[in-house]
């Protein structure tokens, strides 16, 4: 997983968590790009360096190594070399058929893929996750195909099957086509999302299906059209009725400081682990220069601090912002003690934490119990006026997340909250 994988992993954590929360049925669907053209490059790829892996008997063994340089190998090949491309293509279309060597070298690919993002979800505590890649619906997208046909929505385009709706054109005027199979047989994206569509809306639970009322779609805003297209596509094939809601929930780019593209000083992609790693050892680092003797490792416990308040930074960082926006990835500003910030939220639960235990006679060395709430609250102060009267206004928030979907209002809320609370503090302390 790489930074770009950032910003759907939290956000879609996070409204998920805030949905169940409210009380919703939540299904946490992974939707892996497991399928496509990458794969077959990646499988013909195998098929020359690791032929071991095409074999059933044999894939389950083959160490396929780095999977970042095993596809840097393979798209090399991809870019330079016809032949290979030519390969590549037609080896997606043997996947998609179920070619028994095609799909013994994706199994590889897939088993090493959620070894390493397994590790990455376990740094973010994402929880509860399904995976239900793109491969998960290629039983039924002959099914999207005849149905689309039969209505007469899906028609030949250029050796190619395509719907065309309206109000979609490209730049020169002409009507712009959703291709939902290939002029070689192969399906599109468009073909999989509405498949995906049937599944998680038509289809009756006793058959697997999810039979929601509201699916949300979180990725990048640069796949807006695309979203835009394949419901359009979904409301005049009926696969849904008015009760149901297709919501794409997009957000924006992760960039460096300099507003480019957030990548190493090489100009690869940035990997996701080594940034949540480097978050978490300058966080370490800084509570280093607090301590009596800077020189001295952290103990076990202020590791997990410096792990809690490292990840933290990153999400928060993340959440904090409005998701339709671009934001610059900055270690310096998410691990600052000022601001809206994960240290700055965490610095004042800890405040709270440490006057329930002078307040109620409990240790420090053990996780806080919180009290019984009081019968009688006496309010002395008009700064504790404003902290209760900011605490009403959650009930609200909450609402407005649940349907608006932007968890940086709750971040501002809850900025907002911890302010007035160290204004409480600094008047009666």
């Amino acid at each position: 997983m790489h930074v770009g994988h950032l910003r759907s992993t939290i956000i879609g954590d996070t409204l998920s968590n805030l949905l169940t929360f409210a009380g919703h049925d939540v299904l946490r669907l992974n939707h892996v790009g497991d399928w496509g053209t990458q794969f077959g490059m990646l499988v013909e790829h195998l098929r020359d360096e690791f032929p071991e892996a095409l074999n059933v008997e044999t894939s389950k063994n083959v160490d396929l190594g780095d999977l970042v340089t095993l596809y840097k190998a393979a798209k090399k090949r991809f870019d330079v070399d016809e032949d290979f491309k030519i390969r590549a293509r037609e080896g997606v279309v043997k996947l998609q058929s179920g070619d028994e060597e095609a799909l013994a070298a994706w199994e590889s690919l897939c088993a090493a893929s959620r070894v390493e993002y397994q590790k990455i979800y376990d740094m973010l505590n994402i929880v509860g996750l399904n995976e239900r890649g793109e491969s998960f619906y290629n039983p039924y997208l002959n099914g999207v195909i005849d149905e689309l046909e039969s209505q007469g929505l899906a028609v030949e385009s250029e050796g190619a099957t395509a719907v065309f709706l309206d109000g979609y054109t490209n730049r020169d005027g002409s009507p712009l086509p959703m291709l939902v199979r290939k002029s070689d047989g192969g399906f599109n994206y468009a073909t999989t999302d509405l498949a995906a569509i049937r599944h998680r809306v038509q289809m009756q639970s006793a058959d697997g299906g999810e039979e929601a009322d509201r699916v949300l779609y979180v990725t990048d805003s640069g796949q807006s059209q695309h979203f835009e297209m394949v419901f359009a596509a979904a409301n005049k094939a009926s696969f849904l009725d008015e009760s149901v809601s297709l919501e794409h929930v997009p957000f924006g780019l992760v960039q460096g400081e300099d507003g480019k593209k957030f990548a190493t000083r090489s100009g690869d992609t940035v990997k996701l682990k080594d940034l949540l790693d480097e978050a978490v050892r300058i966080a370490g680092e800084d509570m280093k220069t607090r301590l009596d003797n800077p020189e001295e490792e952290l103990t076990e416990a202020l590791s997990v601090v410096a792990k809690t308040v490292g990840i933290g930074a990153v999400k928060y960082a993340d959440l904090s912002m409005n998701r339709e926006s671009n934001y610059k990835f900055s270690y310096g500003r998410m691990l600052s003690l000022n601001g809206n910030t994960a240290p700055y939220m965490l610095y004042a639960y800890a405040r709270i934490c440490g006057i329930v235990r002078k307040a109620t006679g409990q240790s420090e060395d053990n996780k806080v119990e919180w009290p019984e709430a009081a019968s009688e609250i006496l309010i002395t102060h008009d700064s504790e006026k404003q902290l209760i009267r900011n605490l009403v206004k959650l009930p609200d928030i909450l609402s407005e997340v649940e349907s608006e979907l932007y968890p940086n209002r709750l971040c501002d809320y809850l900025f907002e909250t911890s302010q007035k609370f160290n204004q409480v503090r600094l008047c009666i302390v």
